[in-house]
């Protein structure tokens, strides 16, 4: 049973309920203002307003130190109005926090600061005053429908490595930057309005790499939004308007994908809008090192086929002729171990030199990232994963998992399956899906859903490898780790491929890199039990003994 302390009433002071407070306990306050902070460290517990947001006041003005101050543990905070001087109103140095339905306020020192690889969920929080909004310092989590306003310096900050996502956020009147991204952070800004501020309303410097997503950033004092040299920036279906020239201002030592909408031309100095730019030396040495893949010959030839159509349909569009539409969805089947995991990279690598896709990021996801635990979870989970991967390919491994039969986990299944089949014909130009699997449970995933196998452009059956193939596979490991075969043991190794029973177990690629794992052992104890330093050659070499080791 959960343990519920009220204040005032059973603790006449916050302090004294805190002190007594198991873990998991729940610390309600009454509506009234606490002359008190909070200060804690490994602990797991709420603090709840009992009234409306904002009636239970922590004021910790003139007390010398944030009215929160979490270093670690599993804090929720509900409902409270933050208040504090010339420190931060909350200060988070580690642990997990929840902040919800808060009001923050503070002097010199910013609504919310969070470091020290700390975790925030902050939702429906305000920050009414203070010296910055948000800052984060090698901290993430999620800020969710908040609104930062009249903060004398920078809205939000994001720095040395942090990697929040902000969405459905308000930032305005600022003294300075609406956001400032630098030191290598690493946030997604998504569904936000940024205005009023006194220079730009998003900065990214000093090697950081961002991704704004359909975010208004309008009536700045400088420029809307400003990419550094160094920088990498994905700015996609934003509206920028109302803002000091130029609208979007991108160093040319800049790597920067933007669309804009709603507002005119898109900005050209180091700015690559998509779709519009390829870049012939980068397909050349993709498709080099497709062919460098061992095997493979009829998978080979149909990413060389999609690649030779989508080129002379940009050849088409230049030269003012119509273009179909085309699905660069595409289902991989065949064991694992066969290559489709590589494959699928080198193909959203190779879109994204075509200037068919921004970025050619590569998610891969399983059944468990896109399925929730009560109806309507997954369809909010697929969807973020989808969103998070737009722009590149999203790569889904033992998909025909989501179609399995047997109870709610086949509903919930059910629902990422059709989640999928409209978001990929939504945005099937800002986004390659790849479904991965078992040739026949394949068949089966299709069948899940009427319009799902019209999504996909192609199918590509990757075959297991014979033991010509895996006995070159594991020559290349092995010299890419600096060892060599002694002679006998390719011959070796090819008898012993073809005696393994290629069965649905079996690993192709995988086994081969098994095998030399249990090799290299099998080699560790031979030459430690030589009684002498080996020589270089010892070293390097792997000799039939040690593959009779480890098969044995």
């Amino acid at each position: 049973m959960v343990s519920t302390l009220a204040v005032p009433g059973t603790y006449p002071t916050l302090r004294d309920a805190l002190e007594v407070a198991p873990d998991g306990a729940v610390v309600i306050l009454a509506p009234g203002t606490y002359r008190e902070r909070i200060d804690l460290a490994g602990r797991r517990l709420t603090v709840r307003a009992s009234g409306d947001p904002g009636s239970a006041i922590v004021d910790a003005s003139g007390l010398d130190g944030p009215a929160l101050a979490v270093s670690s543990g599993d804090v929720e905070v509900d409902g409270l109005a933050l208040v504090s001087d010339d420190y931060p109103a909350v200060a988070i140095g580690g642990g997990r926090v929840r902040l919800r339905r808060c009001e923050l306020s503070a002097g010199y020192g910013a609504g919310l600061q969070a470091d020290g690889g700390a975790m925030v969920d902050a939702s429906e929080v305000r920050v009414v005053a203070g010296q910055h909004g948000f800052v984060f310092s090698d901290a993430g989590g999620t800020v969710e429908s908040c609104e930062i306003r009249g903060v004398s310096d920078d809205g939000v900050i994001v720095r040395l490595g942090a990697d929040p996502a902000i969405r459905g956020t308000k930032i305005g009147d600022c003294g300075y930057r609406g956001v400032y991204v630098y030191q290598s952070g690493r946030p997604v800004i998504e569904r936000c309005d940024v205005s009023g501020t006194g220079d730009a309303g998003i900065v990214v410097a000093y090697a950081s790499a961002v991704r704004i997503v359909e975010t208004w950033v309008h009536q700045t004092s400088g420029p809307g939004i400003v990419i550094g040299a160094g920088c990498t920036a994905e700015v996609e279906r934003c509206r920028v308007e109302e803002t000091a020239d130029p609208p979007v201002r991108v160093d040319p030592g800049a790597t920067a994908t933007v669309t804009l909408s709603d507002a005119g031309g898109l900005p050209t100095a180091g700015v690559v809008a998509a779709g519009a730019a390829q870049d012939a030396a980068e397909v050349e040495r993709l498709l080099t090192e497709l062919d460098s893949m061992i095997g493979l010959t009829g998978v080979k030839d149909e990413v060389r086929a999609l690649i030779d159509e989508i080129q002379v349909n940009e050849w088409r569009r230049g030269a003012g002729l119509s273009v179909g539409a085309v699905s660069h969805h595409l289902i991989f089947t065949g064991a694992p171990g066969t290559g489709k995991t590589t494959v699928a990279r080198i193909y959203g690598q190779l879109l994204k030199a075509l200037g068919v896709l921004p970025n050619g990021r590569f998610r891969e996801v399983s059944r468990r990232d896109l399925v929730g635990q009560y109806i309507g979870h997954t369809a909010e989970k697929t969807t973020s994963v989808f969103e998070d991967a737009m722009g590149g390919v999203l790569f889904i491994d033992e998909a025909y998992t989501l179609a399995r039969a047997g109870g709610a986990a086949a509903d919930f299944g059910q629902e990422a399956i059709d989640t999928l089949v409209k978001l990929m014909e939504d945005h099937r130009d800002q986004v390659a899906v790849i479904v991965a699997g078992y040739t026949q449970e394949m068949l089966d995933f299709l069948d899940a859903n009427s319009g799902l196998a019209s999504r996909f452009a192609k199918t590509m059956e990757f075959e297991n490898y014979g033991p010509d193939e895996l006995v070159m596979i594991a020559d290349r490991i092995a010299r890419q780790d600096d060892y060599i075969f002694a002679q006998g043991l390719p011959e070796a190794l090819h008898h012993h491929f073809g005696q393994l029973e290629q069965s649905r177990n079996f690993g192709n690629a995988r086994e081969a890199r098994k095998l030399l794992e249990g090799m290299r052992k099998a080699q560790s104890g031979r030459l430690r039990a030589m009684g002498r330093m080996p020589s270089r050659d010892d070293l390097r070499t792997l000799m039939l003994a040690d593959l009779q080791v480890a098969t044995r």
